[in-house]
Parts: structure tokens; sequence; C-alpha cells
């Protein structure tokens, strides 16, 4: 059962254990403005502090997930020199920073076009998973810009060194079937499946130990610049947290008492 509330730039819909948020501009196949982004930094903001949300979708309205950013909000007069980096700063990067601390995992079901900081928005979920007709572009390059919203960090480690560069030298689009075999993705799923499987998924990371999902992506994240030693002391850190939460003494007993393990997902 859900509730769909606010006919609003981000609809949130409130499942039990989970919500699904749909970016909703699908006039502008969902680009980003800043009414966007700030709709989304609430609406994000909104779930993470509700202790029974414990697995997020982000998806979009009709035929797109994100087209990046709406260049009709890019219409300069010919004296004014853009500042783009102002735009990364107060906006953008703050929302990659969010989703990246967000406390439950993210599944970004993507539903067709994903181009530009949309792609990199879907890239940042834990999971993705692309309709088969969904294209991934970096389109900066048609623009004489580079990749943002973290696209320069997670290509080349989503797809290796050579993919990345020609994707965002060429800026030609790669379909989801090649986003799954370069393995960017998690899975390609038929168009009419695909919230069915989104909603699968939430519905199971619901039932799991959310304060551990969380530490999952933690360690995973800083494994990108740690040598091994490193890393193995952030294991060490992380796992020691880990085990001080009431879903290891469940998990722990569960197993033991040979029945299903009944997580809370909380931290203490």
């Amino acid at each position: 059962m859900s509730e769909a509330t606010g006919e609003s730039l981000v609809l949130t819909e409130r499942h039990a254990g989970y919500r699904v948020l749909v970016l909703n501009r699908p006039d502008r196949l969902n680009a980003f403005t800043e009414p966007l982004h700030l709709a989304l930094r609430d609406a994000l903001s909104d779930a993470a502090a509700d202790p029974e949300c414990r697995a997020l979708i982000l998806t979009g309205a009709g035929r797109g997930f994100c087209a990046g950013q709406d260049l009709s909000a890019r219409n300069f007069a010919p004296d004014v020199e853009p500042d783009l980096s102002r735009t990364l700063e107060a906006f953008y990067n703050p929302l990659v920073r969010q989703i990246r601390d967000l406390p439950m995992p993210l599944i970004c079901a993507v539903n067709g076009v994903a181009a530009g900081a949309g792609a990199s928005l879907a890239f940042h979920g834990d999971l993705v998973l692309a309709a088969r007709s969904a294209k991934f572009l970096q389109a900066f390059a048609k623009l004489g810009l580079i990749p943002d919203a973290g696209g320069t960090w997670l290509l080349p480690r989503l797809a290796g060194r050579a993919r990345a560069r020609g994707m965002a030298l060429l800026a030609e689009p790669i379909t989801a079937e090649q986003a799954e075999a370069w393995g960017m993705i998690w899975r390609v799923i038929d168009d009419a499946d695909l919230m069915a499987e989104a909603h699968r998924l939430a519905a199971q990371l619901a039932q799991a130990p959310t304060y551990g999902l969380a530490l999952i992506r933690r360690a995973f994240d800083a494994s990108e610049t740690n040598d091994l030693d490193a890393q193995l002391q952030v294991e060490s850190d992380l796992q020691g947290e880990a085990g001080r939460s009431p879903d290891y003494r469940e998990g722990v007993a569960a197993f033991l008492e040979k029945r299903p393990a009944r997580f809370t997902g909380r931290k203490r």
C-alpha cells in the first residue's frame, strides 16, 4: 500500500519500510533546475530523518530518468560570463555528498535517458536498475564542458580508464545492455518490469540491517583511495561499529535459533 503526496517537483510515495522519490518534470525529461535541486534535497533529508524509512528508490516521471542540467536556464546575455563553479558548489556537490551519506541504500531505477549530471546521479545509486530501453550519455563534451556531479570520479571506477574517456570525449550514448556488460549498473530489466523489480529490492532491503548496509557503502567508498593496510584499518573500525549494533546480536541469535532475523536497522 502506498501513499502519494504532493504534485511537486519531487513526488514521494511512502511504502512499508521504504520510499519512492520521483523526479517530476516530465516535460523537460526531469532536467535539473535550482528548484528541483532543492526539492530533491528536501525529499532526501525527510527520508533520512524517518526511522521507518530503510531504503529509497529514485526514478523519473514520464519517459526519462534525468536529462542533466536544464539548458533553458543557461541562456546568458552576451556580456555575462557564466560561473558554473558556483552552480556545482551550491547545488550539485551538496546533492552528491548528501546521497553518499544516506543512512539507507538507494536504488536508482533508470526509466529512459540519463544524461550528463543525470547519468552521474544514477551511477551514485547503491543498486542501479535500468530499463532495457534506457541510455546513458555523457553529453558534456558537446558543450565544451567536463563531466560533473562526481562524473570524473565515478566513470573510471565503473567503466575503466579507456571506456570512461571514450564516453566523455565522444559524448556517445551507451545502452543499458552495454552499461550492464561493463559493470556500471546492477541489472537490465524489461521496461514493463522495471518498477516492480525496484519495489521488490526495496522491500527486501527494508528488512535488512540498515545500519550495517550504510557501513558497507562507507567501506567501499574508502577503498577507492586506500591501500590495503589503510583499508584493513577501515574494515577494523567499521566492523567494530557494526558489531555494537543490535542487528548483529539479532543476526547471531537468529542463526543459532534457526529462525528469520528481525532486524531493526538502528545503530543502537
